[in-house]
């Protein structure tokens, strides 16, 4: 099936209802999202020549016309290429080309930017900005009263991963992929209500916008704030103006709304779901982000190769504070989702027995096809239909997936494994860190040695024997740190999450 077939009926059910807001201002009902898709679909068509199966790419700042786009795309059969508005513009050359993209929305910023890589552009590509009067007479035009009818492994969405080592990775999602996705969110992570309101203060163009599916099918809200992003402020006051409003947010997202909400005494009034994920939640923030906040908290683990899908710690686990091992639960990412299997695999790709770390694998509808022209890539990260993600975990006797870390990011000193999550939970307890990431840095007689990078809080000052000894009362001496680095800020990629190959590029020089 063709997944805009869920605005096609959602239009035709409630055609009133609205459907894309920017702020509190409402953009355009049902009726008008759906045959503006249908409209700039059929401009793909007529004056470009976007075929079925065509890739179109997306390199543009969160706004409304952002969903028109996607689901004008997928109205024709063609497959949308998101690109994160915050890369350069030659990183968006490079993606448009690998992909071959026929054509690239971009907003006036963007263009720029691709203007100035289009030497690393194919000759053929053409652009669109979705702030001229060109597309805005797109949208108004006329087109196809439904989808184009698509087969379930067809390509749908073509997400190029992050790309913290090497050139990215386009990974293939195909419309059975994203339905999938979008039963497992109802199932395990938020069930959408009509009334809800899916604010996209993180990139549409990542796991934010994957989450539109669902709101779509059920007739809700889609609003993109007026800043365009995350605006911790801007949230809060939303929530209390809309109502009902789910979002997902990236970890460190959380911590500053939860600062913010303490900062003017607030509780998210509104806010009905945080949705985090895409990187660790340690112990202490989400005990905190619920003491400010209240149980309005949702964990998803997944991977752009397992879109949102891999296991999910839902709310009635966040509630549950009478079960013996609440506390292991909530440092815990959960169960596998309703169409996944997880298992932990040892260094010969074996399965382990419960309690036992290892690699973090995971088989099932949501899997991608594959990765887009890298057939060395697939062989090495799908065997069997199991998904080799990379990272080290372990499951208990119930099911639930405890992270460790990155299986590179593992420090070996003296020959023994130390995962840097178990350093970083325990630095991050002390009131006087704010932030904090583990590295292992090459030492000649022990392999490698645990170095802190840590950011301080406003005024605490910078005492190596003071987080040594805050160390030492919670995890094995061997584990803590032999250095501590006191920075400003830690390495971000444009998701949020910490870029431990710049920490560690940084500590070589």
């Amino acid at each position: 099936m063709n997944i805009a077939q869920w605005l096609a009926a959602t239009a035709r059910l409630h055609p009133g209802a609205p459907a894309l807001l920017t702020g509190t201002r409402v953009d355009a009902d049902y009726a008008t999202f759906a045959r503006r898709a249908a409209a700039v679909g059929a401009h793909l068509v007529r004056e470009h020549g976007v075929m079925p199966g065509d890739r179109i790419a997306l390199f543009a700042s969160n706004c409304t016309q952002y969903l028109e786009c996607l689901y004008g795309i997928w109205w024709i059969g063609a497959a949308a290429i998101p690109i994160n508005a915050k890369l350069h513009g030659k990183e968006a050359a490079w993606i448009c080309s690998n992909a071959e993209a026929k054509l690239a929305f971009v907003d006036d910023d963007s263009r720029q930017a691709l203007l100035e890589a289009r030497a690393d552009l194919l000759p053929s590509i053409q652009m669109m900005s979705i702030d001229s009067d060109d597309y805005r007479r797109a949208r108004e035009g006329k087109g196809e009263a439904a989808p184009l009818p698509r087969e379930i492994d067809d390509l749908a969405w073509l997400f190029y991963t992050s790309g913290t080592t090497g050139r990215p990775k386009g990974v293939m999602l195909s419309h059975g992929n994203l339905v999938a996705m979008s039963v497992c969110y109802i199932a395990d992570v938020d069930p959408p209500m009509p009334d809800d309101a899916s604010l996209y203060a993180a990139p549409i163009s990542h796991g934010a916008g994957l989450y539109n599916f669902p709101h779509v099918r059920m007739g809700g809200r889609h609003v993109v704030p007026e800043s365009g992003g995350f605006e911790p402020e801007e949230v809060l006051a939303l929530g209390k103006q809309l109502g009902n409003v789910v979002m997902f947010a990236a970890p460190t997202m959380v911590r500053r709304l939860v600062d913010a909400a303490k900062r003017l005494g607030e509780t998210g009034e509104g806010l009905r779901t945080i949705i985090y994920g895409g990187g660790p939640m340690y112990l202490a923030d989400i005990q905190d982000a619920i003491a400010t906040m209240g149980q309005k908290f949702v964990q998803i683990y997944g991977q752009g190769e397992s879109p949102m899908t891999i296991t999910a710690l839902g709310r009635r686990w966040h509630e549950d504070v009478s079960h013996p091992r609440y506390l292991e639960r909530l440092a815990s990412a959960g169960p596998a989702q309703s169409v996944m299997e997880v298992r932990i695999t040892d260094a010969d790709g074996k399965p382990v027995p419960a309690g036992e770390t290892g690699e973090i694998e995971a088989k099932g509808a949501a899997v991608m096809l594959g990765y887009w022209n890298n057939p060395k890539a697939n062989a090495d990260t799908l065997k069997d239909g199991w998904l080799r993600t990379g990272d080290v975990g372990r499951l208990d006797e119930d099911g639930f997936l405890t992270l460790s870390d990155r299986s590179k990011d593992v420090i070996i000193s003296g020959g023994t494994n130390i995962y840097p999550r178990e350093v970083e939970e325990a630095l991050l307890t002390h009131p006087d860190v704010r932030e904090v990431s583990a590295i292992g840095v090459p030492e000649p007689d022990w392999g490698e040695i645990v170095v802190a990078c840590m950011v301080l809080k406003d005024g605490a000052a910078a005492d190596d024997s003071k987080f040594d000894a805050h160390c030492l009362a919670s995890i094995a001496r061997f584990k803590r740190p032999k250095r501590y680095v006191y920075l400003d800020a830690l390495p971000k990629n444009n998701y949020g999450k910490v870029l431990k190959t710049s920490l560690r590029e940084m500590m070589a020089k």
